[in-house]
């Protein structure tokens, strides 16, 4: 028998798995944070920023809150005022207006968010007040800055441009503006 096959004594015990609540500084164990409440979580969601109360409710029932106790969280939040559609669809329009999108494109997403017309045509009175309204204005814009000048001889480019600014959701007004270089020219 060899010296390693030997065995001096009993077997060393196991040595035992570390307790899932680890010991913090001073020897005190640290205690879990008690679930958060639907409110918690929802108040969480629109300190980032705003949504619709659509949006929340799906929000919450998507993180495992019954629907019923999402939709009173919801409620609780916009009787504290916390959540408005009226200033959901403001935000969201005035957004997607900087990012380059047109009206017929901003009021579909706002529809995606179960707001009724009257939030919708408040949203678009803001713009307006804000002088963010100018369609043609932006849409010209948007075609000089990704196609440039030039348009007027180019055909294919200028399919190209109404193409663009079709899918950004810009009416036909406003892309035959931006790709004919005027209101009357053609």
């Amino acid at each position: 028998m060899s010296s390693a096959d030997r065995h001096d004594g009993p077997a060393p015990a196991p040595v035992p798995a570390p307790a899932p609540e680890t010991p913090a500084v001073g020897g005190r164990s640290r205690r879990r944070r008690p679930d958060p409440t639907p409110a918690q979580r929802a108040l969480g969601l629109l300190v980032r920023r705003e949504h619709s109360r659509k949006e929340l409710a799906d929000k919450l029932a998507a993180r495992g809150v019954a629907r019923n106790e999402a939709e009173a969280a919801v409620e609780r939040m916009a009787a504290e005022g916390w959540q408005d559609d009226t200033r959901f669809a403001a935000s969201l329009a005035r957004a997607r207006a900087m990012s380059g999108y047109g009206p017929l494109r901003i009021r579909a997403e706002l529809a995606t968010h179960g707001l009724d017309e009257s939030m919708v045509a408040a949203a678009f009175e803001a713009l307006a007040e804000a002088g963010e309204d100018g369609w043609a204005g932006r849409a010209r814009e948007l075609v000089q800055r990704r196609f440039g000048d030039g348009l007027a001889g180019d055909f294919a480019r200028r399919r190209k441009a109404a193409d663009f600014l079709l899918r950004r959701g810009f009416d036909g007004d406003a892309i035959r503006y931006a790709t004919r270089g005027g209101p009357d020219i053609d």
